[in-house]
């Protein structure tokens, strides 16, 4: 395993076993079927039907040893986004691996707290939301972080120096894949831009605020160690200001691989350079400070599968559709964010290859994947959607009257459902039937 390249397709002939591989995330294909930690995808779908989101806690285990590892040489807090997947199980896996967690409304807040996360280990970074939302997680005693200047003049009305806070800084960096999730740029609507600083400090001093962390996110898919970097020496010259910080909060945005050949963001790199800066600034600062970080995607992506069934074969004079039980329902990323997912026929092993568009169910343009080769589909057959673990079952819905999918954990080679299929009776639980 350890002789696996980037992009490589290696056979290991002591084994009869095939590794597909791109960048960090694997799937095995022995003689037999397609595996993750020795399980069957076949088996999994057979056992619980699809469409299924399948999660490899191994591989969720494993990104966050390498975070730690990659910022080994300061005192690194992992505050995983809980947005990305917030099945109770997962947090509970990434709980005991050592991380805290970013919450974005006061339910996830409410959700970790369940969990048994520590009110200390959560960090709140809501967004336009009610100062009657950020007064309740004050009383659950989070940590919270605020990103506009009237509401933290409402924070200082109310709790003056009593409550430590965070404030979130708009660096002013256009940084990420798509647009919309590129939140760091003077248009975004996230954060208090670094020009009204002043401000800020008008205000801090106003009200005697306690402000114990600084936090500055630029956006998603971001490769470069120097991005961070022009993060870092922004949120430096800031934080030289702030005399009671306890944490500067660089946000994520960890680019994973997405299609063979596809580049990911060097841990190491990043690691290795944002921790010499960090270490600077702390020796000029007069004293040790945390350096979190708020990875989502980095931490699950790469470990969800979705497991649809072909439901047709539709040629057309100018595409080849398959059909699938699924859609962007169940996972909006390629239709919102044009987002690259691999597929591949799980059911074939072998034999020819044809290019299909792979289409969803749901009554809209519904384009899982375009022009892509797969061993040739028919009728039945299970394909399996990779890098599906981010934001795909946290944005689904019951649009068109969908049922959401099922959930599956792999952990130790063991499969645990860790949420049930939904039913038509869960469509009508919270309806109420009026009598006309």
């Amino acid at each position: 395993m350890d002789s696996l390249k980037n992009g490589s397709f290696l056979t290991i002939f002591n084994s009869n076993t095939y590794i597909c591989r791109f960048n960090t995330q694997f799937m095995e294909l022995t003689e037999q079927a397609y595996r993750i930690q020795g399980v069957a995808l076949t088996d999994l779908a057979q056992k619980y039907g699809t469409p299924l989101y399948v999660y490899d806690g191994e591989k969720i285990l494993n990104q966050v040893k390498t975070l730690q590892e990659a910022f080994a040489g300061v005192n690194l807090k992992i505050k995983y986004a809980t947005k990305a997947l917030s099945n109770i199980n997962i947090l509970k896996l990434l709980k005991g691996a050592g991380t805290g967690v970013d919450a974005v409304s006061i339910e996830e807040v409410k959700l970790c707290l369940h969990v048994g996360f520590l009110p200390q280990e959560i960090m709140y970074t809501p967004n336009c939301v009610s100062f009657e939302e950020i007064q309740e997680a004050v009383q659950l005693g989070v940590m919270i972080n605020i990103d506009n200047i009237p509401m933290l003049e409402h924070f200082g009305t109310s709790y003056g120096g009593d409550v430590p806070v965070c404030i979130r800084l708009n660096p002013h960096i256009l940084a990420g894949g798509n647009a919309k999730i590129s939140v760091g740029h003077i248009d975004s609507k996230f954060g208090i831009s670094i020009l009204q600083l002043k401000h800020v400090h008008k205000v801090v001093e106003a009200y005697g605020l306690k402000v114990v962390g600084l936090h500055v996110h630029t956006g998603s898919d971001i490769l470069d160690a120097d991005v961070f970097l022009k993060g870092a020496e922004i949120l430096f010259e800031a934080a030289t200001e702030f005399k009671d910080l306890v944490f500067l909060d660089f946000g994520g945005g960890f680019k994973v691989a997405y299609k063979p050949g596809d580049i990911a963001t060097d841990m190491l790199d990043v690691g290795q350079k944002v921790s010499r800066a960090f270490q600077q600034f702390c020796t000029a600062y007069g004293r040790e400070l945390e350096i979190w970080f708020e990875p989502g995607k980095f931490l699950v992506s790469e470990c969800g599968y979705l497991l649809v069934t072909a439901t047709v074969v539709k040629p057309t004079p100018a595409t080849t559709f398959v059909g699938v039980n699924s859609g962007l329902n169940h996972l909006i990323r390629p239709m919102m964010y044009d987002a690259y997912h691999d597929v591949v026929n799980i059911s074939k092993l072998s034999g020819p290859e044809r290019v299909y568009t792979i289409v969803g169910y749901i009554c809209e343009t519904d384009t899982i994947a375009a022009d892509r080769k797969l061993k040739e589909v028919q009728e039945g057959d299970l394909l399996a959607i990779r890098n599906a673990g981010a934001y795909g079952f946290s944005m689904s819905s019951n649009y068109n009257s969908r049922l959401r999918p099922a959930e599956v954990l792999l952990l130790e080679g063991k499969d645990y459902l860790i949420r049930e299929r939904e039913t038509f009776a869960d469509i009508l639980r919270n309806q109420t039937d009026l009598v006309f």
